[in-house]
Parts: structure tokens; sequence; C-alpha cells
């Protein structure tokens, strides 16, 4: 059985440990490994803290859990770069390696897309290395590819994606 609840600051270890063992699963083929090396524990560490501790209003985080751990998260608000017309923005998420392709992602998108609609926005945008097979999974739920640009990951210079969806009802209506 599986549950997802809000985020609280003791919840920073565990997402920083998913952050980097799913980052580094995720990327190893399409990350140099210097780049990839530059993730850490303690660095999400750090910035987990720091987020849980000022997470403002309209932004959330998510976790979900088996009945023992912490095996994912999402966590998003608003759009942050303010070049498309959307108006929230999923920032990260992930699930520990042995947890995906299980349905539980969809489950972390769905509570985190309700919860934006109840903030009151309209659509939802999600950065994606350009590579990177998971994209499929927004396509599954009817995101567009709406831009591109390049990122820095360490010392490299990456391609990501931006998918979108125009409108969280319909997103939400792919549930229903």
């Amino acid at each position: 059985m599986y549950s997802i609840r809000r985020a609280v600051f003791a919840d920073a270890e565990a997402i920083a440990n998913i952050h980097v063992r799913s980052w580094k699963n995720t990327y190893t083929d399409l990350v140099d490994e210097k780049d990839l090396s530059n993730i850490t524990y303690e660095n999400r560490k750090t910035l987990w803290e720091t987020v849980l501790r000022m997470q403002k209003k309209e932004q959330c985080t998510f976790v979900i859990s088996n009945d023992v751990d912490v095996i994912g998260f999402v966590s998003g608000g608003p759009e942050r770069t303010k070049r498309f017309q959307y108006d929230s923005e999923i920032y990260t998420i992930y699930l520990l390696p042995g947890y995906q392709r299980k349905g539980l992602g969809a489950k972390l998108l769905r509570v985190f897309a309700e919860e934006m609609k109840e903030h009151g926005y309209e659509s939802l945008l999600v950065w994606v290395l350009t590579q990177n097979p998971s994209s499929r999974f927004y396509e599954r739920y009817r995101a567009k590819p709406v831009g591109e640009e390049e990122t820095t990951i360490g010392e490299g210079t990456y391609q990501e994606t931006a998918y979108g969806w125009e409108s969280i009802d319909e997103l939400l209506a792919t549930w229903k």
C-alpha cells in the first residue's frame, strides 16, 4: 500500500537520498560522469532542508511512501522562466529505481496537479533533458513539447525540453 502526503522538514534526508539515487540512475547514460558526480547527498540534503524550511504558500512538495519508507517525491510551484504561457511548474519528480514503472509517478503527478489547481493555477510545465526517455511519461498524459533550451550541469551543457499542459483540467481529466 502506498500513501501520499505533504513533505515536512524531517523528510529532507529521505528526499535527498531519493534525489541523488534516482538522478544518478536516470542520467548515467545522458550526463557526463564528471557532471553527474557533482550531485551529492550532502548538497541535496542542504537543498531540501532549505526548500522545506522556506517553502512558500504557492509551492508544494509531496512524498509517496510504502508501508515503511519514503520512496518518491514531487515538488513545484510557480513557473520560473516567465518565457511561456504556463503559470505552474513541476521542479522535480523522482522515484527510487525499484518503484518506477508501477504507476506511482502518475499518482504523484495527479496529486501535484490537483494541488496546483486548488491554488488557482491553470496550466503546468515540466523540464526534461531532451534525451531522457522518461519524457514519454509526460507524453502519455498528453503533455506537449513547448520549448527547448540549454542547461548547465556541472561543467557540461545539455539540451532540455519543456513539456506543458495548457490546461490542468485536461491533465486531470486523463484520470476520469
